[in-house]
């Protein structure tokens, strides 16, 4: 959850569960007849791991309905979609890792894993969420893009193909390679390793002529760029230091590579208690020799910090033998442009605004990212594409208006494919001509029963925390008969703890189905308020970086409680039915505001939140051996236990409902059974919810069923008074 090295809260906690018979759910008490079912609520489709072939002509992604995942191919210049798997079943396997060969005629995928966890599970088993008896293991598939039935190719992960038609991937820390075709007969046609590296190998990257391979050699407290080119050649290190190298990028004549480094381990311990700046830099490096030159250098300032956001320095070899980069100099995530050979580094997207996801045009000439900005004063909450040229600060924007626009994939010199959702419309595959912008959807799949004419269009809101500061949050809530009672009222808080909710569908699939249940919640006779506190991104760095948060003094909490307060106003909320839910970082704070303000929040669902900051710190970072520097670690345990919600439990006096699956690779198990043998012990209210092998983010809708059944039941009995 946390690196040992920067001691900042990893961006990448989330969910949990217990098995329930799940038969239909009946509408709440006072709410509308028309009110949609949870089945149906949870019922929207997800499209998400849209890819582009290299050269553009196609596009692939993964779209999942009610747990059942399928890759699905669109190519040009029409661009019908065609179902390339044709998976049936609710089973909680992953398919990820999308990725064409260089002439857009081949896409590989992943079956399997769990590709958001902090940690590999113990032996490094594979999520089993259904309880089979047959162990599961993470494979590699391909398929033609013409059509064809997907082809089972071996064991492993991250695989990339190059211009060559050689598969290369990672098992088990290592590279292998397999013939595209699959396993023949005997033993013709195995998978095995390409090359022995004593490293942890990752990042795979061929180079366009197919000649040679890039990988990143971890080594613990430093990494390398590795180059191979033939089995009977020797590995190429590209300028070892004792620094950490990583995103080789190649040129596009194949003879030179570009990577980030950041400074190795090791030093005076940094004083936990306190943000450091986290200085990097990008080097090319002749693909041959080795020998490596710095393009570009940040401050050693916290603004100049390596980023970690999205992609992270999202690093693009680009037109014009031009670097393209992400960084927040200025407070907000922007995009810059500098020489290969090096000079001055040219803001591409000036602005009070954050860039996300970024893409590189067919031709390298222009870039298209979404960013929260547009000509709506509340487009800060929502995310709109744009398109820039690399060497020039002349961005134009391609959508607007109410929809929330991600994953912006080139296709053609004016055709960009992405994702598309809005306040009622689920995420749909999408096409834009950059010229007209006339916007096509490409519809996959059987149509759903998904309920979207009922929803709540949510409002931009905002109030002030204890502390001075501004925090926005959404509100949904659906009309009703101004003569009717107060209605109950939920606070919602994300995880991550760097995320943004926005005014309409997610773009990570955890948080669509937060949408989903607040929505849900919404037409059901809950006033809803989102409350995007002090961490999360789309507000600025500072912002993100937050001084005395999380377990150096959990000061975003204050947000949450101002979220409270502010409902406790509204004439339609009854002030003393105010509830919490969330998940991960979520969990967290809402146990804080159980633990804490069990006056204003009287019911709360805590999935799989951290409980005890000193716990979780002590396994991340566990104590110097006798005679070395300590620094202010006893000092920061302290300090983090007062951050927690254990910190605080003779104050907790409301029900909790505490969901996880017992297979969590974000946030330790013990941290739900600790919690519990403390609120037994006090006599406090609380129920528990445990899934047997489900993961952090749920694997199956029928897990969020069954958690969703039990926490809207909780959340009714505790709330809603008796028909």
């Amino acid at each position: 959850m946390m690196s040992a090295r920067t001691i900042r809260l990893r961006r990448g906690l989330a969910v949990g569960g217990l098995l329930l018979v799940i038969g239909a759910t009946p509408l709440a008490a006072g709410a509308a007849p028309s009110a949609p079912s949870l089945e149906a609520m949870l019922g929207y489709p997800f499209q998400s791991e849209l890819v582009a072939a290299p050269k553009g002509g196609a596009i692939a992604w993964v779209q999942m309905v009610r747990g059942v995942r399928n890759v699905w191919v669109a190519t040009g210049p029409d661009f019908t979609p065609r179902q390339v798997t044709a998976n049936r079943d609710d089973d909680g396997q992953e398919l990820t890792g999308l990725a064409f060969s260089p002439d857009g005629r081949r896409l590989v995928w992943v079956r399997g894993g769990d590709h958001d966890a902090n940690w590999p599970a113990e032996g490094g088993l594979a999520p089993d969420p259904t309880a089979g008896t047959n162990q599961p293991t993470v494979t590699i598939w391909i398929a033609d893009t013409a059509g064809g039935a997907p082809v089972k190719v071996a064991e492993g992960d991250a695989p990339t193909i190059s211009a060559k038609g050689v598969l290369a991937f990672i098992e088990d820390k290592q590279v292998w390679t397999a013939p595209l075709d699959g396993p023949k007969n005997g033993n013709a046609g195995k998978a095995e390793r390409l090359f022995f590296d004593r490293g942890k190998d990752d990042e795979l990257a061929w180079s366009p002529d197919g000649e040679r391979l890039a990988f990143v050699s971890g080594r613990g407290d430093h990494a390398f760029i590795g180059v191979f080119t033939s089995t009977d050649r020797p590995l190429t290190y590209l300028s070892p230091s004792t620094g950490i190298d990583r995103s080789p990028r190649w040129s596009p004549d194949s003879r030179r590579i570009a990577f980030t480094r950041q400074p190795g381990d090791g030093g005076a311990p940094d004083a936990m208690l306190e943000e450091h700046p986290q200085p990097w830099s990008i080097w090319v490096a002749d693909a041959d020799g080795g020998t490596a030159h710095t393009v570009w250098k940040s401050s050693r300032t916290l603004e100049g910090s390596y980023p970690d956001v999205a992609g992270e320095a999202n690093l693009i070899w680009a037109a014009g033998d031009r670097l393209v980069f992400l960084a927040e100099t200025d407070n907000w995530q922007h995009l810059y442009s500098v020489p290969a050979a090096g000079g001055e580094a040219l803001l591409l997207t000036p602005g009070a605004f954050m860039v996300e996801h970024v893409a590189k045009s067919v031709d390298g000439r222009f870039l298209v990212y979404d960013a929260n900005t547009g000509a709506d004063s509340n487009d800060g909450e929502r995310r709109h594409l744009f398109r820039v040229p690399v060497d020039s600060s002349s961005p134009i924007a391609l959508t607007k208006g109410e929809t929330i626009d991600w994953t912006p994939m080139p296709v053609a010199a004016d055709r960009v494919a992405y994702i598309a959702a809005g306040p009622k419309a689920p995420p749909v595959v999408a096409i834009i001509d950059g010229g007209s912008g006339a916007r096509r959807d490409l519809v996959a799949g059987p149509a759903t029963d998904f309920p979207s004419g009922g929803l709540a269009v949510p409002k931009p809101v905002t109030f002030t925390a204890a502390d001075g500061l501004t925090i926005h949050g959404d509100l949904f809530e659906t009309p009703s008969d101004p003569k009717a009672p107060a209605k109950p009222a939920m606070i919602f808080v994300h995880g991550g703890p760097p995320r943004q909710m926005l005014l309409g569908w997610h773009y990570m699939d955890y948080y669509t189905h937060a949408y989903a249940m607040n929505q849900y919640l919404a037409t059901h006779g809950y006033v809803v308020l989102s409350v995007n506190y002090r961490l999360g991104i789309g507000y600025g760095r500072a912002f993100n970086h937050a001084l005395h948060a999380g377990f150096r003094g959990g000061a975003e909490y204050q947000d949450v409680l101002a979220g409270g307060r502010f409902l406790q106003t509204l004439p339609e909320v009854d002030p003393k039915r105010i509830g919490i839910w969330g998940g991960s970082y979520g969990g967290y704070l809402t146990a804080m505001a159980l633990a804490r303000n069990s006056d204003v929040f009287k019911a709360g669902v805590d999935l799989h939140g951290v409980h005890d900051w000193s716990a979780t710190l002590g396994r991340e970072i566990p104590p110097p051996p006798a005679g070395f520097e300590k620094g202010d670690r006893d000092a920061a345990m302290a300090v983090a236990f007062k951050s927690s919600p254990v910190a605080d439990l003779t104050r907790w006096t409301s029900p909790v409902l505490l969901i996880q699956g017992d297979d969590d690779r974000n946030v330790a198990f013990h941290e739900t059974i600790d919690l519990a043998r403390r609120l037994e012990a006090l006599g406090a209210p609380f129920e528990e919810l445990v899934l047997p092998n489900e993961i952090h983010g749920f694997l199956r809708y029928k897990s969020w069923l069954t958690s969703d059944t039990a926490t809207v039941e909780f959340l009714d009995r505790h709330l809603k008074p008796a028909r």
